[in-house]
């Protein structure tokens, strides 16, 4: 990468130079408008001095109305602008009481920058650092109890707000925390000045007005924004290239006046960035997504991090030594009550990520990490375990495939098993498998009376995969409409509470923008098509029989989520026997798999 400016004082000299280009577009946009005005008063003032005859009065009338639409017009336009809050990044507020060592640390570095400190320090469930400025129409940002205490130093009303990604305060250690965070302290600098500070404020401004026109809705409100919304864009557009090199330039002058603070430190802790965003994007894809789909949230993600980035590091041979770092002071030392951070970034997180509400309930509780084997992987195979299941008893008859050519086994006369595990009879009013429909009786007997399917074993679901080129099909498909439904349902749920405009119950401060219409959602995972459901369904069986029949358990890995663990061991091995099965119908390799395990495929499972 390049550099912009050869030091810290050129940089803000260009990027001024580039706001003041901002602001003429702004003085141009302002002139247009009131150019009709213009003309109007320079006809007025002509004809009352006699300068101008009478014939000129039309176009003063002319003039006149064009003035009025384009004031009222221009005053629309700008009184939108100012109103209009920007949306900000949803974050968890850090006072100064919670974390007086985190701001004493940021406060010190801003004084060995010689920049203003932030205003204040929030946490964002990313790893990502940056400032934001949270002054747009007088509303300050958050502040510690008690406002700014005597030798604040350079602290100001109007600095930004400093908003640190929360997995580097459980991963880094502390004097990495503050390597990393020196070129975006350095940042408050530029922001100080007053152009710089102007020229961004006209900015957000159109954006925000932007997003105001997007939501309109009414006969009269809605073609008024609309109009504000295209005058917005259109300056945006204007203004774009200018705003692009300015915020380069403030960049570039941030990182070249952090270059005297902890240069050599800041290295290593860039390659820390990277190992934790590695760490972050495994235990949010494989761990907390499961639990999240199931209405609980880990509570403590942060403090998973860094079990997954210590396990990282033992696996991978690049990240050797990565784990000794674990004897120095973590960032988290920093703060006061990291629990009760960690529990509401992880809250947040869930928001974020998956949607969920901002308080818990019912069908949306916490659960700690010594609960997930338990809580969350066992009911996450049950569950999708009975859902295979239902789809298997909803089969129409004709998608069952011809009988099998070899007669069919005796009867057992063993006692059938109920959904729990006791001695009961087969439910009713389900369909079952082709082996004793109406009129497919044994040769010379008669038609045998239709009965029920048997228990939830394993056995029917790998026998039906096996003789049924279609069922797998039929199945996929089915399981996928199954899970849109029950997202959708639960997508009605969260909107029917309401709860995800209750941002004051979470403490996590945003804008007007994400308030009214709920939280951004970034979704983590594509959604997964119907063979992916099935051999993730297929595997969920497999994983409780395992549990009920071979002695294994539910566990937790920190890197790829639920585990399946076997004499205290985790087997990792059955991915492939399940796809042989799911794509192939070969069910050779799943069988050898069961039997050097030991499980029983023919027992029930227990169910929910």
């Amino acid at each position: 990468m390049y550099r912009l400016v050869a030091s810290p004082e050129t940089g803000v000299l260009a990027a001024r130079a580039r706001a003041l280009a901002v602001l003429r577009i702004r003085g141009a946009a302002l002139a247009v408008a009131l150019l009709p005005a213009a003309v109007a008063v320079v006809l007025a003032v002509g004809r009352a001095t006699g300068r101008l005859g009478a014939g000129w009065d039309p176009a003063g009338w002319v003039a006149g109305a064009f003035a009025l639409v384009g004031l009222l017009l221009a005053a629309l336009v700008g009184a939108v602008v100012a109103r209009a809050r920007p949306a900000l990044s949803p974050s968890v507020p850090i006072t100064e009481e919670s974390a007086p060592d985190l701001y004493r640390l940021v406060r010190d570095l801003a004084d060995r920058l010689e920049v203003p400190a932030p205003s204040a320090i929030a946490l964002t469930p990313d790893c990502d650092s940056w400032l934001e400025d949270r002054t747009h129409r007088a509303h300050g940002p958050p502040r510690g109890a008690g406002g700014p205490e005597p030798g604040a130093g350079r602290r100001s009303a109007e600095a930004p707000v400093l908003v640190i990604g929360s997995p580097f305060l459980w991963w880094m250690r502390v004097a990495e925390l503050r390597a990393l965070l020196a070129p975006v302290v350095a940042g408050t600098g530029p922001s100080a000045h007053p152009d710089i500070a102007a020229a961004r404020r006209f900015i957000r401004g159109l954006d925000a007005a932007v997003a105001v026109a997007a939501r309109a809705r009414g006969p009269l409100r809605g073609p008024a924004l609309r109009f504000v919304g295209k005058v917005a864009r259109l300056l945006l557009r204007a203004c774009r290239e200018h705003a692009t090199i300015m915020e380069r330039a403030v960049a570039a002058a941030a990182s070249e006046r952090a270059q005297s603070v902890d240069y050599g430190l800041r290295i290593v802790a860039q390659e820390q960035v990277g190992l934790a965003y590695a760490g972050w994007d495994r235990l949010l894809t494989r761990v907390a997504l499961p639990a999240w789909r199931m209405g609980r949230w880990p509570s403590r993600l942060d403090a998973g991090v860094v079990s997954a980035l210590t396990e990282l590091s033992r696996r991978d041979r690049l990240a050797d030594g990565f784990a000794s770092r674990l004897g120095e002071r973590p960032a988290c030392d920093l703060l006061e009550e990291p629990g009760a951070i960690d529990r509401a970034a992880s809250l947040l997180a869930a928001r974020l990520f998956h949607g969920g509400p901002a308080e818990t309930g019912p069908d949306w509780s916490p659960v700690g990490w010594n609960q997930y084997p338990e809580e969350v992987v066992d009911r996450k195979w049950r569950l999708e375990a009975a859902r295979l299941h239902r789809v298997l008893d909803d089969l129409p008859a004709p998608a069952l495939g011809p009988a099998p050519a070899t007669p069919p086994m005796e009867p057992s006369p063993a006692p059938t098993f109920s959904y729990a595990g006791g001695p009961a009879g087969p439910p009713a009013g389900r369909g079952g498998p082709a082996d004793h429909r109406p009129g497919d009786g044994r040769p010379g007997g008669p038609p045998s009376a239709p009965t029920a399917p048997p228990g939830p074993t394993l056995d029917r679901v790998i026998e039906r995969l096996a003789h049924d080129a279609h069922a797998g099909d039929l199945v996929a498909a089915r399981l996928g409409a199954e899970v849109e439904r029950e997202e959708r349902e639960e997508a009605a749920r969260q909107a029917a509470r309401g709860s995800l405009a209750e941002d004051a119950t979470a403490g996590v401060a945003w804008g007007d923008g994400l308030a009214e219409g709920g939280l951004p959602l970034f979704p983590l995972q594509p959604p997964r098509t119907g063979r992916e459901l099935l051999a993730d369904h297929v595997t969920a069986m497999v994983c409780c029989a395992a549990v009920d029949t071979a002695g294994a358990v539910p566990g937790l890995d920190w890197l790829d989520g639920p585990a399946l663990l076997v004499d205290g061991a985790r087997r990792a091995d059955l991915g492939s026997p399940v796809l042989s099965l799911v794509d192939d119908g070969d069910a050779g390799p799943l069988r050898g798999w069961l039997t050097t395990v030991g499980v029983r495929p023919e027992k029930p499972v227990r169910l929910v």
